[in-house]
């Protein structure tokens, strides 16, 4: 995508054809910075503090970490060791551990020579197949915000959570594609953006890259959307997910269960973007897939440009009072209206999956 008339993917390999470059989105909407990632233990904590996130963007970054653990060391040992450190930096996105065996699948069996040339190779694999499957998971998306063009040029209203742009993947994103695609084909659109507390990645992020695009859009409180429906002001909504289980429930940020709850009771149609490599074939349920619990500072803290130009970061609650941090919640299969993926929308069930995919039967 475009940054100041520049195009950018979220991660890519640097000159010397080792190092690999990222934007630290900690630092939007305000700052725009780039940042190398030089070893496996740089690759972590690009992971864990979210200077990386979403869930395709998580797995392409750990094939890039594998690389980077292997640079100077492609012993079995090793490759062991870098692969585990990648597996528990973050632990709901499944696309993460998805990335880091199969880069395993691919170095394991090959000698030592032709192991860190390989690694670099796949995880370059990894990245392109990533922008062309958000790319077709975007085409079909768009279709579903066609039906919803009015015959008198008012935008389509979409409300979408967190951020499942460009900047959760290598480029193009899951929940934003469809929206992107859309204007790009002269389909008015118009976003209600929830600011998705405790980390404001929707405020953040998400109203940053519609901004850049030159979408309409409005910044709303995350409690609003509801409010919202029921008066008729969202004609569908789309959200990402960082793990689908193999029934259809849907593991995202914290939130979107209570957006999935409003739009069931308003009859709003309730659309999960994803990618296949999001779809945990071995969670049968959303049950299974455990739940990260962030640092109390992401609630009880808020950071933001001051109005003297500078960022600040300041304390919202009494300091005695202590914050629980759940980063995401289920929403059930039954409340949401249709999975899209690279190969097209089905039902949020096992046999909708199934029925896109039957090589996992």
């Amino acid at each position: 995508m475009q940054v100041n008339g520049q195009a950018y993917r979220c991660i890519w390999l640097e000159d010397d054809g080792r190092r690999v470059g990222i934007i630290d989105q900690t630092k939007l909407p305000h700052q725009f910075v780039t940042q190398s990632l030089v070893t496996v233990d740089d690759a972590v904590l690009a992971i864990s503090d979210m200077l990386v996130r979403g869930a395709p963007l998580i797995g392409a970054t750990a094939a890039y970490g594998v690389c980077l653990g292997l640079v100077a060391d492609c012993s079995d040992t090793r490759l062991d060791e870098v692969c585990a450190k990648l597996i528990q930096a973050r632990p709901t996105a499944v696309n993460l551990r998805w990335a880091v065996e199969k880069m395993r699948t691919v170095i394991a069996p090959l000698p030592l020579g032709q192991r860190l040339a390989r690694a670099y190779a796949e995880a370059a694999m990894i990245c392109d197949e990533d922008v062309q499957v958000n790319e077709s998971l975007g085409t079909h998306g768009m279709q579903l915000i066609e039906k919803c063009r009015k015959d008198d040029g008012q935008p389509v209203n979409i409300l979408t959570h967190c951020n499942a742009g460009w900047l959760a993947t290598v480029d193009w994103g899951t929940a934003l594609a469809p929206i992107f695609k859309a204007h790009e084909a002269g389909i008015p659109v118009h976003v209600w953006v929830d600011e998705t507390r405790p980390r404001n990645q929707g405020a953040h992020l998400t109203a940053w890259e519609l901004a850049a695009a030159g979408i309409d859009h409005h910044l709303i409180v995350d409690n609003a959307g509801g409010h919202l429906m029921q008066h008729g002001k969202v004609d569908l909504c789309i959200v990402g997910t960082d793990r689908t289980a193999a029934n259809g429930d849907v593991c995202n940020k914290i939130g979107t269960y209570l957006k999935a709850l409003a739009a069931m009771d308003n009859a709003v149609p309730f659309y999960v973007a994803l990618p296949s490599s999001t779809i945990d074939w071995t969670s049968g349920n959303g049950t299974e897939i455990p739940i990260e619990e962030r640092a109390e500072d992401e609630v009880l803290l808020v950071s933001g440009k001051g109005m003297d130009g500078v960022i600040h970061q300041v304390r919202i609650a009494p300091d005695q009072t202590r914050a629980a941090n759940p980063a995401f919640d289920v929403t059930p299969a039954r409340l949401i209206t249709g999975l899209i993926t690279e190969r097209g929308t089905c039902p949020a069930s096992r046999d909708g999956l199934l029925s896109l995919f039957p090589e996992h039967r």
